[in-house]
């Protein structure tokens, strides 16, 4: 629609032009003497207008063939740019299909354009450490440059060094990229599995708090992190009771009550000779989880005197009758008492209730032991072939 008003314009100016040079009589004199020219005006102007129209065809002629080098060299880095970012998506493609050889080749025509370098090296660095080469990985980070790309290339780098376990490298790049002023939850997960691999149980805690807060972990794995971290700081202190205690009180509660790290605790006292605390975390446990292994590790914390510990244990006997666990601690702890009927009625009582190997094993040990200790050594040497073929 546009171009039919401008045509129809074009015709009314045309027609508006044929009609005044209808009308116009005047003459043009050019004196140039001996010689005289009389021209009509109207060929003066039609003259007037070619002579116009042929100067700019021959200035715009000469200026496209002055701008002929650079014109060319603008549509070559039109096509370098082009194919550069071709090159560029095809390397994020193949690195993301696995096929890293294409990606790294990918990523290095991509790099011959200046504006695509500093992506296309962490794309050729990642690619490369697929491929297990980690000096080219090294040399395409070190092209990363520019000042978009610090971030990434430190938080690449520190991703790239936990893969191969140089934890203390990625802490290097990640504390490089703190203090630039970044923190990303990216970050934080790479810290974490470097303060794994180093075994540093304070930090992971913490990075889990954190991380729990911003819900980057299935709740399942934040669990065993935990239980693991935990479990790490209290073996780190097995050697000084008082140090353990203090960790102990300092660890999350619901690490306190899980059954897990609360027998790791009460193993580690009990070794240090500290039954007392012992007991009162497998108790305290036990309140929260009901648990076959802290039942088994409570006929350990008897110390000098067990009749507490069966007294408290005869009461849970009341709520879980036939629990072959709770059996086995009661018949350890009267074992421990010299009450030897009562022990070998209760280890008895567990053998028929169990078909755990594992405890029948203990419990034919145990049995072959207080048969033993009486001078029955046919009852004692059976249980003891009971035992080995558990």
């Amino acid at each position: 629609m546009r171009g039919l008003i401008w045509l129809t314009l074009l015709f009314a100016v045309a027609a508006g032009f044929a009609v005044l040079a209808t009308f116009n009589h005047g003459q043009v004199v050019m004196l140039v003497p001996p010689y005289r020219v009389d021209v009509s005006l109207n060929l003066f102007v039609l003259a007037l207008l070619a002579l116009f129209v042929a100067l700019y065809v021959i200035i715009r002629v000469l200026r496209n063939i002055y701008k002929m080098p650079e014109r060319v060299a603008a549509y070559r880095n039109r096509q370098r740019s082009r194919r550069a970012n071709i090159a560029l998506r095809d390397a994020v493609a193949n690195l993301f299909a696995g096929r890293y050889t294409r990606a790294e080749k990918a990523a290095r025509e991509a790099a011959e354009q200046d504006d695509n370098r500093g992506v296309a090296a962490i794309i050729g660095a990642r690619a490369a450490h697929r491929m297990r080469e980690f000096a080219r990985r090294d040399a395409w980070l070190a092209e990363a440059q520019g000042a978009n790309l610090e971030e990434a290339r430190l938080l690449q780098t520190a991703e790239l060094r936990v893969d191969t376990r140089d934890a203390e490298g990625a802490l290097e790049a990640l504390t490089e990229m703190r203090a630039q002023g970044a923190r990303r939850m990216q970050a934080q997960l790479v810290a974490l599995r470097a303060h794994q691999h180093l075994k540093h149980w304070p930090e992971v805690l913490n990075l889990l708090k954190m991380l729990e807060k911003r819900e980057a972990l299935h709740p399942a794995l934040a669990a065993k992190l935990k239980q693991t971290a935990s479990e790490g700081i209290l073996r780190d202190h097995r050697h000084d009771a008082d140090a353990l205690l203090k960790c102990w009180q300092e660890l999350p509660a619901d690490a306190r009550t899980s059954a897990r790290i609360a027998d790791v605790a009460a193993e580690l006292l009990i070794s240090l000779d500290r039954p007392r605390e012992a007991r009162d975390i497998v108790e305290a446990a036990l309140a929260e989880h009901w648990d076959a292994r802290l039942l088994r590790r409570y006929a350990d914390c008897a110390g000098g005197d067990a009749l507490p510990l069966i007294q408290k244990a005869e009461a849970w006997q009341q709520r879980h009758p036939n629990d072959p666990d709770l059996l086995y601690a009661l018949g350890k702890l009267c074992q421990h008492q010299r009450l030897w009927g009562k022990a070998q009625t209760f280890l008895e009582g567990a053998l028929r209730h169990t078909d755990d190997r594992h405890l029948q094993q203990r419990l034919h040990l145990a049995l072959a032991q207080l048969f033993e200790g009486l001078g029955q050594m046919d009852q004692a040497n059976r249980h003891y072939r009971a035992c080995a073929t558990a």
